[in-house]
């Protein structure tokens, strides 16, 4: 049987190989904790997987109901290792992680219910159904990282629903184009409609005054939820402030991106490049506080 040592390697590891989108569990982690963020990510990271492999348009009813049954099957797992049963490795290493922690399950098994969503759901009729899938994907990500530097407050997990919940939103803004091909709109339908934008505009990555008028009203949504989560970045300890401040800048940064390329995603995909990550750090590592993020008009 894999020893529970061996199981935090095989989640640290899996967390390497894709660790250009995983920015918790750095260095700026301290190292005794940093196993457990492991944990978790391997956890999210093979469901994600379940939920995506092999994704095209046209797949047939049976693809569809082999991933729904890879995501009942790990959801089983995860209620075993709850129960203290397990011989994955990534479950062995994900219930000493739930002991140890006391983290509520509950959060994991969100993650499993936004997977879900990404097999059945392809279009959102309005704003209330996104965040509702941000809900599930995004917030309990930022709530177990709380959780595991021991913060438990609920105002607190309500400041960090707000940040996750707006770098879910950025991260959608910023894939437009690469989610259309994998059949996936994330731009609500009411306001597409409302603004003019079919989905052969976004076939065609038909770039016009209508689109921009559509991702700068998203836009602006996104940065009211990040300016209603920047308090968290001062009201954390130093054991996470700078993770904090880092995650909400590099959001925010991805979000000026697009506003600085005229809001045109389909021409230019904003990335954070290596210098950005320097100047960030640095702006993370100043005392002073985040001043709250502006929305430039097209």
């Amino acid at each position: 049987m894999t020893t529970l040592e061996e199981s935090f390697r095989f989640c640290e590891n899996l967390a390497k190989k894709h660790y250009e989108n995983f920015p918790v569990g750095s260095f700026l982690v301290p190292k005794e904790k940093r196993k457990y963020v492991w944990a978790i990510y391997a956890f999210a990271r093979t469901a994600d997987d379940f939920a995506d492999e092999g994704r095209f348009k046209g797949e047939t009813l049976d693809d569809i109901k082999k991933r729904l049954n890879q995501l009942d099957e790990w959801e089983v797992s995860l209620d075993s290792c709850i129960s203290g049963r397990s011989d994955h490795p990534i479950f062995i290493a994900l219930s000493e992680t739930i002991s140890k922690l006391a983290l509520p399950p509950q959060l994991l098994k969100d993650l499993l219910t936004a997977y879900r969503m990404d097999v059945e759901k392809n279009r959102y009729k309005n704003f209330e159904e996104v965040l509702y899938y941000c809900k599930h994907s995004a917030n309990p990500v930022g709530r177990l990282v709380l959780t595991i530097f021991g913060y438990q407050d609920r105002a607190l997990h309500q400041l960090s629903d707000h940040i996750c919940t707006a770098l879910q939103l950025t991260n959608f803004w910023q894939d437009i184009a690469i989610d259309f091909k994998k059949d996936r709109i994330y731009l609500p339908q009411d306001q597409m409609l409302h603004f003019g934008v079919s989905e052969e505009d976004l076939k065609k990555e038909n770039f016009n005054e209508s689109f921009k008028k559509l991702l700068y009203f998203c836009s602006q949504k996104t940065s009211d939820l990040f300016n209603q989560g920047l308090p968290l970045t001062e009201l954390v300890g130093k054991d996470l402030r700078i993770e904090m401040k880092l995650t909400w800048l590099g959001g925010t940064a991805i979000l000026r991106k697009i506003e600085e390329r005229d809001y045109n995603v389909f021409k230019f995909r904003p990335v954070i490049t290596w210098k950005d990550k320097f100047c960030l750090l640095l702006r993370s590592l100043s005392p002073k506080p985040i001043a709250p993020y502006r929305v430039l008009k097209p």
